[in-house]
């Protein structure tokens, strides 16, 4: 009863004028930002950060996370319509989805991808209901031993489990912590790491890096790639849409699956969407009776992930809301958000801003029936938005981040930094360097700095502070053990190559 009664008092903040304004627009922003390949999530909610300065806290959250998970309801049209992800969580929907087109069955590929991150979503969203107020409830108990403690496995549990080699995940998370302890030290007031520069005495800007490593590095890598429509934006009508019986029987239970593979995934800290959707894709391909038809157009390949995709963006609040842990690195620009606003996230955030909560929550409903009707009745205006030339489209989008970018200390040196960050994460983007770790670094450097600091006070430079407190003691076991299958695969080459060396 307590849970519903908090409900109504979140749909009765965010039902309020200005709320249900800006969800629609941020699932507006979010639609059109997915389904045009190069722009992303993270640049449009970078760009539209500093308009949210002027906002109520709770309108800023509404608006970015509807941004957040309305990008991933756009990006399977640029998948589906033209092989090329609006998003890197939409790049397996393309395995399945472009066949479809190919076999002019475009129509029902985007409903059933429309539906079924209907579902995902809100199921993910229950769960989100259910589970961030106990966990909260619970980690009220932490000390900082147990704050450290858990910053540091998400730090690993981000760069680990990450696409990719995890040495190098673990390396950009150790550069992301570097560069977030540039600046001024809070306890003893000197400058780290500046080199003369006043510039760099605040740190850093987190909306700078974060457009730099995300939209700047995604722009440089998109120009001078064509695009051109396969798809007659006329025939993309209601009646095409409708998919067959055959279609809706056989994605009720890849739907399922992948919702329950999104949410599990997406609750993890720092593990993303990402991974989500490959896994939920291998599974549905393992479990089917003819995996041959994967990669050929098989409606399954395209209902899974996209459940796993959106179910896993909204799990990835669960951390973020109830410890204060980001899920991912969109989600952790929103915990920057929130601190800008002056919201401390973390245990008492569900407490202590109760109805900005449940207001985010009760937003989350209406954002994804919004997007319902932003996705199915207005599909054929986003399949026009895929005839802009890409070469028009990229100078608009640099143009923003930079005023975005400006806005908020009206320093020129954040667009700097952004244009360094930019060219710094088209290096990492092209000799395969994850950005999603270096973010989570810069970010929760500086918290567990204070953190490891603060335990280290109170048991008067005791370190197996952090092995006395069996919460903390816990989350450093998982920490080690997600180190050892990480370098398990290295171990084994080593080994092999041992054995070849003695025959």
């Amino acid at each position: 009863m307590e849970l519903l009664a908090n409900l109504a008092k979140g749909f009765e903040a965010a039902l309020a004028p200005e709320p249900l304004l800006f969800c629609f627009i941020g699932v507006t922003i979010g639609t059109f930002v997915g389904a045009l390949p190069g722009v992303g999530a993270m640049a449009a909610v970078a760009i539209c950060l500093p308009i949210t300065f002027y906002l109520d806290p709770m309108v800023a959250l509404i608006m970015l996370a509807g941004i957040f998970y309305g990008a991933q309801y756009g990006s399977s049209i640029a998948s589906i319509l033209l092989n090329i992800p609006g998003t890197v969580t939409a790049a397996v929907t393309c395995l399945d989805g472009y066949p479809l087109t190919k076999q002019g069955r475009a129509g029902p590929a985007l409903f059933i991808t429309t539906i079924t991150s209907f579902v995902g979503g809100s199921i993910a969203i229950l769960l989100l209901m259910c589970f961030a107020p106990l966990i909260a409830a619970f980690a009220l108990r932490f000390s900082s031993a147990e704050y450290f403690s858990i910053m540091l496995l998400g730090l690993v549990a981000g760069s680990t489990l990450a696409l990719g080699s995890p040495l190098k995940g673990l390396a950009m998370v150790v550069l992301g912590v570097a560069l977030g302890i540039v600046g001024t030290d809070i306890n003893t007031g000197m400058s780290r790491f500046t080199f003369g520069v006043l510039d760099l005495r605040d740190g850093l800007n987190l909306v700078a890096v974060a457009m730099g490593l995300f939209g700047v590095a995604e722009i440089l890598a998109s120009v001078g790639r064509g695009r051109t429509v396969v798809v007659d934006p006329k025939s993309i009508n209601m009646r095409s849409l409708i998919p067959t019986r055959q279609d809706i029987r056989e994605s009720i239970m890849p739907t399922l699956r992948g919702t329950a593979v999104g949410s599990a995934i997406g609750a993890l800290p720092g593990s993303g969407a990402v991974i989500a959707t490959f896994m939920s894709y291998a599974l549905e391909k393992r479990v089917s009776r003819n995996p041959a038809k994967f990669g050929r157009g098989a409606i399954e390949g395209i209902a899974a992930p996209e459940a796993a995709n959106n179910a896993a963006v909204q799990a990835a609040f669960i951390p973020t809301l109830s410890l204060g842990i980001p899920g991912d690195a969109l989600t952790a620009v929103l915990l920057g958000a929130m601190m800008i606003h002056g919201i401390v996230p973390g245990p008492q955030f569900i407490t202590e801003h109760a109805v900005t909560f449940w207001g985010l929550v009760a937003s989350f409903w209406i954002g994804n029936v919004l997007l319902l009707v932003l996705n199915i009745p207005l599909i054929g205006i986003w399949v026009r938005l895929l005839a802009i030339p890409y070469h028009l489209l990229y100078p608009a989008t640099l143009f923003f981040i930079c005023i975005g970018v400006y806005a908020i200390n009206n320093n020129v040196f954040d667009i700097y930094t952004a244009i360094a960050f930019g060219a710094i994460g088209y290096l990492m983007s092209s000799y395969q360097y994850p950005a999603a770790p270096l973010l989570l670094g810069f970010i929760l450097g500086p918290m567990m700095e204070e953190h490891l600091k603060r335990a280290l006070l109170i048991s008067q430079g005791d370190f197996m502070v952090f092995l006395q407190r069996p919460i903390s003691l816990t989350f450093l076991l998982v920490t080690t053990l997600l180190l050892l299958l990480a370098a398990r695969p290295f171990f084994k080459s080593a080994l092999a190559r041992t054995r070849a060396a003695q025959l």
